[in-house]
């Protein structure tokens, strides 16, 4: 069997309540009549026992610290912004590594250089809506330089997961920890940091008439190439025919983040929200693709896709078995909101270390942007939860499926809700000047 280890898992072992290991089952699932497969209680991967293992703190220490750099390099790429599959063992036999590797960073170019032709057309498209006029120079320089930094920065960073991941696996820790929060984040600074060094280079050379569309037509060239090492891996065909639907929404959901940020950033009562943005959207989309990448982890270790495991029949499961149970899940969804306070505040002091006094900091900016984050966590886990179930159970990867639209939507409620405090903290602010300014120009007794 591969080298791989099946032998029955008893319910509390999973972190079930007891009563459920030693009552009767019930009559009939939710979905579906009563079939219990064996593999809903048979485990067919090597790496069960070490996922079961792990506990809250083992959770809060491995996820805090990536999670803290990664938010140093949020909190950079919020300034530079200001200025300008599953972890299931698959990579851990030497003779899969080459194949595995090169066909995702191949999956990895394709997609980004899509998408990032994709991203410029819309981005083009909602500026157009909004301003009433498109500029068919900026055209050209917009789509060569979203396609370049896609590719570029999904390489780099590829390559980073790539090392960080095998290298968790030789240590023993749990790469979903690890991985997941460097990816999400990181990405931010290393993409807005080629984009604004490629935008600057084709701005300078903006006279040169042939420059950005050859670009864009080599990189049209290189596709195909690319696919065809791709397809060196049977589940990659998959995601080449049907995985694009979900990063396709993502970045609708992100482009109209974006157009809320375009919005309001230039706005008196909005200063320093194009600072904040990534923070607040890149904390969120942290660790709601931590989550994700567990549920879906914990799922391919118990359970087969397509087949729910029944202590997770329920599609939209009550928030308190979310937050509330002694649940392997339930227990990281909780370490993961206790972070996002303390994270916040972190980052938050180096912003303002950095920014001074360009950037709001008085009490009640504070409580209403560390309540926008603590919502925003929470919602997203919650939809984790939710998603992830709908997804498996549809026999997809819920990695490939789920990370997109929520990371999108933590994209457009992170924005949404960061511009709402913004709001809010101008209200109250104008009002108590209002409340001081009345008396004082009031006739004198």
């Amino acid at each position: 069997m591969d080298g791989t280890e099946t032998r029955q898992r008893r319910p509390e072992e999973l972190g079930l309540p007891h009563t459920f290991s030693t009552g009767g089952l019930p009559a009939a699932s939710e979905d579906r009549p009563l079939s219990v497969p064996e593999s809903q209680w048979m485990a067919t991967k090597p790496l069960g026992t070490e996922l079961n293992r792990e506990t809250a703190l083992s959770i809060g220490f491995q996820v805090t610290v990536p999670f803290m750099f990664a938010g140093l390099g949020l909190s950079g790429a919020g300034i530079l912004l200001n200025y300008f599959q599953a972890n299931t063992g698959q990579i851990d036999d030497p003779r899969e590594q080459h194949r595995v590797i090169n066909s995702n960073l191949a999956l990895i170019q394709v997609q980004a250089t899509v998408l990032g032709l994709l991203a410029a057309v819309v981005a083009l498209l909602l500026g157009a809506v909004s301003r009433g006029e498109l500029d068919f120079a900026k055209v050209e320089l917009l789509c060569a330089s979203s396609v370049i930094t896609a590719f570029l920065a999904s390489f780099a960073l590829g390559l980073l997961m790539v090392c960080i991941v095998i290298g968790a696996r030789k240590l023993g820790v749990n790469p979903d920890n690890i991985a997941t929060p460097i990816a999400a984040s990181l990405g931010d600074l290393i993409t807005l940091s080629i984009l604004a060094f490629i935008s600057s280079f084709f701005y300078k050379y903006k006279d040169s008439r042939f420059l950005t569309p050859l670009v864009c037509i080599g990189f049209m060239v290189l596709t195909p190439v690319l696919i065809l090492i791709a397809k060196q891996n049977p589940p990659i065909v998959k995601i080449l025919k049907f995985g694009w639907f979900p990063i396709v929404l993502a970045m609708v959901f992100s482009s109209f983040g974006g157009l809320i940020l375009n919005k309001t950033i230039s706005k008196e009562q909005y200063k320093g929200m194009a600072i904040f943005t990534p923070i607040i959207c890149g904390v969120g989309g942290n660790l709601v693709a931590i989550q994700t990448s567990r549920i879906s982890t914990y799922l391919h270790m118990w359970s087969t896709p397509g087949v729910l495991p029944l202590w997770m029949k329920k599609f939209w499961p009550n928030p308190c078995s979310t937050f509330c149970t002694s649940e392997i899940n339930s227990i990281s969804a909780r370490v993961l909101l206790c972070l996002v306070i303390p994270s916040h505040l972190i980052f938050f002091s180096v912003i303002y270390l950095v920014e001074g006094r360009s950037v709001p900091n008085g009490k009640t900016f504070v409580v209403f942007y560390l309540l926008a984050g603590l919502i925003q966590v929470t919602i997203l886990l919650y939809l984790a939860e939710v998603m992830v179930r709908l997804i498996w159970h549809q026999a997809l990867d819920p990695d490939n499926h789920c990370i997109p639209y929520l990371t999108g939507l933590g994209d457009l409620l992170g924005t949404g809700l960061l511009a709402l405090c913004f709001l809010i903290s101008w209200l109250l602010r104008e009002a108590e000047l209002d409340g001081i300014s009345e008396p004082a120009s009031g006739p004198p007794y």
